[in-house]
């Protein structure tokens, strides 16, 4: 992991997106948020980069779908693909969601208490203010990886690793994934941290993650890469939820695969049209889809479908008096 020591210094990028705020007759620049971005055409092949593409980042929950891969690989076979789509999955919390990682679970004889993942409430707020009005106390299932965490027990069972241990970076299953992520990069893992989630995270270059995402929605019918995409597209709700951009995007774009992450990170890829990765500078959530909405419009997607992603409303009193938009860099 040589170039673990790029990460120990940060790039002078550009300003991606912008927040302006309006009102007695003046247009005021507010905050704005730098990063780096990059666009691969349908061969993989670069497009537009803006910002330090090449340093590499820690994508977060962005890898969790080439992440699922490896867990084919090791012999995992989720019962449905609903099962496969929670295996990539950083859901709300939801009972549905919930239900499904407890049957991923089961189907291999595992039981909640054996998950990694902190306990926590639903982040879906509805559910969790039910949560809080019955009682019912933090649990490992509600947590956002849960899916992510039971998919990766499951795998060791059908490979005939060990269950305990299974978030040390020696162990077997972290090793084959963190070969597969660097193989769909085309580069190795850079670093490998602890997760928020408590699972390793391994670190690529935007331009690596974007291959890797790209590389799935136009791989070959039946092969693992092509199921994993497959089953997130039928079933967005699951990889994220109620009123959650990533599921609101693949429901209104067929055939997009889109996958946000922790600390202002996003990646989607559309077959036939090319791939979108992103990292915001600060970390935050709010420039991102704006920025990756940009991006997606570089891909051939519609202006009038990704209309209410390509800038967000700035509220003043009960009015809108500004929008968060991307720069023109990105445009």
């Amino acid at each position: 992991m040589a170039d673990a020591h790029a990460m120990s210094s940060w790039p002078e990028n550009p300003v991606l997106v912008e927040v302006w705020r309006a009102g007695f007759g003046v247009d005021v620049l507010e905050s704005v948020h730098r990063g780096a971005l990059v666009v691969l055409d349908a061969d993989g092949a670069p497009v537009l980069e803006v910002g330090d593409v090449s340093r590499p980042v820690l994508p977060r929950s962005s890898n969790k779908p080439v992440q699922a891969t490896a867990l084919l690989a090791a012999g995992w076979r989720p019962r449905d693909d609903r099962e496969l789509a929670i295996g990539a999955a950083s859901h709300n919390g939801e009972d549905g969601h919930v239900e499904v990682v407890r049957s991923v679970l089961a189907a291999s004889g595992l039981t909640p208490d054996q998950l990694g993942c902190p306990p926590a409430l639903p982040q879906h707020e509805a559910t969790r203010a039910q949560w809080l009005a019955s009682g019912r106390a933090p649990e490992r299932l509600a947590m956002n990886c849960s899916g992510k965490h039971a998919a990766m027990l499951a795998a060791c069972v059908a490979a005939g690793w060990p269950t305990e241990g299974y978030l040390d970076p020696q162990h077997p299953l972290q090793q084959a994934i963190e070969a597969r992520l660097g193989e769909a990069a085309g580069a190795p893992v850079a670093a490998v941290v602890v997760d928020g989630c408590g699972a390793p995270q391994h670190a690529l270059s935007l331009t690596g993650l974007a291959r890797g995402v790209l590389s799935l929605v136009q791989s070959d019918p039946g092969t693992p890469g092509r199921l994993v995409a497959d089953a997130m597209r039928a079933h967005p709700w699951l990889v994220a939820g109620t009123g959650r951009e990533d599921t609101e995007l693949m429901q209104a774009v067929d055939g997009l695969l889109v996958k946000g992450g922790a600390d202002g990170v996003h990646v989607a890829a559309l077959p036939g049209g090319g791939a979108v990765a992103l990292k915001l500078d600060d970390g935050g959530d709010r420039g991102r889809v704006p920025a990756l909405s940009a991006g997606l419009l570089r891909l051939g997607v519609p202006a009038g479908t990704l209309e209410r992603w390509l800038s967000t409303p700035v509220s003043g009193g009960e009015a809108v008096v500004g929008q968060v938009r991307a720069a023109d860099v990105l445009r």
